[in-house]
């Protein structure tokens, strides 16, 4: 089956290539590439070997994108058939069921990092979700639908391969249902919360599972802040007998169950996952914020369908627009406050905007750089989101960071949020530093896999240390 064909084609890299192929970068560019000998289609197999003719892998080939070569494996491969295929999602399930567990719905081919480069596959209980994103995976379908079938027996797969990066390879966009009952909402679980996915209207596939571990970590910031309200615990008798009760600073006693709770803002929700998670955990109140009305009803049915509706306030706004605003109602605030005395200040002016403050403040924001020429531009909006957040967070309070966009290194991400601090006179203690969970596995030897960054901060104001 996998023995190699005489009359497959061979693309020779040039001599002065770096040896990324041999580091394990599944990718070959075109400017790597010396010539080509033998005939091949677009998206068919071809051998890839070094300057002097010595084998290196095999890939399907794509002479109309700058990625021209995706390596698909190391031994020569004749054809990429439904057995194949198989076996390479039998590993990928595999690696699911250790490093996943009992959390059914989750990623489970991730393209390159599964060694199926241009295919994804996201599992929402029994539904398959898949991205084509490339020429040879695209010729491919029959082949790999049927073993996606095989080996994880699904009630139905949908393709959402409704992206822009299709047009790169030469291919339309394309969605709709490829096998059984592909129900529009469905119900998956993610750490013990019910969450709504919409597999046709969402984002991406209808849900990111990336950041499944990252908003599980938010849960030690939830709880401790009722000492700030001056409520203790004091040993009390009840009816029950004695038994420790909190205990406001006029003696009375606090019947709010979430009296320790934090106060969160989550912009950028889309569907609410981090507002789910920070209500679970045991926050006071959560302000939800999203740009997109769609979002913020889907986020609303979560909230619904976990009980925590009389927790979470939901807003449809811009969230640029809607931090500079509260911290222009809070240094409005400051400025009435402090004015001179006998100074006479115009009260009659409405203020900007409550200028209200939070104990943690969420920033999960779509990718705002997806070229290397939309860096700059990229790390303006994150110095901002993150400057403005880090003003309206309370003294001690935690900022949790994150960014989607693989242009935008670890380490420059990271100085851009130290850049912000600086300017907002802030100082971080770093708690949590990490990238996607582990259904996004990254591929030794390819950066563009570590796209995700997460942090999670404690701000601290100078002047107060």
């Amino acid at each position: 089956m996998n023995n190699n064909s005489a009359a497959q084609a061979a693309m020779f890299l040039n001599r002065s290539r770096r040896p990324r192929l041999e580091q394990g970068h599944p990718w070959i560019y075109a400017n790597e590439i010396e010539r080509k000998e033998g005939e091949a289609e677009p998206g068919d197999l071809v051998e890839v070997r070094d300057h002097k003719g010595q084998y290196l892998a095999t890939g399907y080939w794509n002479p109309a994108s700058q990625i021209t070569v995706r390596i698909v494996s190391y031994q020569p491969l004749a054809a990429m058939d439904a057995d194949w295929f198989r076996g390479r999602l039998r590993q990928c399930a595999a690696f699911r069921q250790r490093f996943v567990g009992a959390e059914k719905s989750c990623r489970v081919v991730f393209g390159e990092a599964d060694f199926l480069p241009g295919l994804v596959v996201d599992r929402f209980e029994d539904v398959l979700v898949v991205q084509v994103l490339t020429l040879g995976m695209d010729k491919a379908r029959e082949q790999w639908l049927e073993a996606l079938v095989d080996v994880f027996s699904p009630k139905g797969v949908y393709e959402r391969s409704d992206v822009g990066v299709r047009t790169l390879e030469g291919l339309e966009e394309r969605t709709g249902a490829l096998y059984g009952e592909c129900p529009r909402f469905i119900e998956i679980e993610e750490n013990g919360l019910k969450v709504e996915v919409d597999i046709e209207g969402g984002q991406k596939t209808g849900y990111f599972f990336d950041q499944r571990e990252n908003r599980a970590s938010i849960q030690p910031l939830m709880k401790g802040w009722g000492v700030r309200s001056g409520i203790t615990l004091e040993e009390r008798e009840t009816e029950e007998g004695s038994k420790l009760v909190p205990v406001n600073a006029k003696g009375n006693e606090v019947t709010f169950p979430y009296w320790d709770g934090a106060t969160v803002l989550e912009c950028f929700a889309h569907t609410g996952s981090f507002t789910l998670h920070a209500c679970q955990y045991g926050a006071k109140k959560v302000t939800c914020l999203d740009v997109s009305a769609h979002a913020i009803e889907t986020a609303r049915r979560n909230a619904e369908r976990n009980g925590f509706t009389d927790r979470v306030e939901f807003v449809t706004a811009d969230a640029f627009e809607f931090l500079r605003q509260q911290v222009q109602g809070r240094e409005e605030r400051a400025a009435r406050a402090g004015s001179a005395p006998g100074k006479k200040v115009d009260t009659s002016k409405p203020l900007a905007a409550e200028g209200r403050t939070w104990d943690v403040v969420i920033l999960d924001p779509p990718a705002f750089a997806k070229t290397k020429r939309a860096v700059p531009g990229a790390i303006r909006g994150y110095k901002e989101i993150n400057l403005q957040a880090m003003k309206l967070i309370n003294e001690g309070g935690y900022l949790v960071t994150a960014s989607c966009s693989y242009h935008v290194r670890p380490d420059l991400f990271m100085e851009t949020i130290l850049e912000a601090a600086a300017d907002a006179g802030k100082t971080l203690r770093r708690i949590v530093w990490q990238g996607a969970g582990k259904d996004h596995p990254q591929l030794g030897g390819v950066e563009e896999g570590h796209y995700l960054k997460f942090g999670i901060f404690e701000v601290r104001s100078r002047k107060e240390l």
